[in-house]
């Protein structure tokens, strides 16, 4: 594919840039062989490959859900000066 400064120009008016004349013409032939080597990728036979989404294989990290010992009363307000009648004490939400 032919890339001309106007291509260039379209890409970076969808992309919301505002290029000079001088970064257009520099642009030009790097997307040029930017395009190029995508091509190359292109003509690699893959039809034998399965696709892969994910590159790395994704596992749970989250730890079994094991009921233990719950902290007291006291001990889960120890740390707090904001707390009333063995609760914790937050901002007025509804007047």
């Amino acid at each position: 594919m032919q890339i001309t400064p106007e291509i260039v120009k379209k890409v970076a008016s969808v992309a919301r840039l505002k290029l000079t004349e001088k970064e257009v013409k520099e642009f030009t032939p790097q997307l040029s062989e930017i395009l190029d080597a995508f091509s190359k990728i292109d003509e690699v036979d893959t039809k034998s490959t399965k696709m892969s989404i994910q590159p790395v294989e994704l596992r749970n990290a989250l730890r079994e859900d094991i009921p233990g010992e719950c902290l007291s009363v006291e001990d889960a307000l120890k740390n707090t000066e904001h707390k009333k009648d063995h609760y914790f004490k937050g901002p007025k939400v509804i007047e």
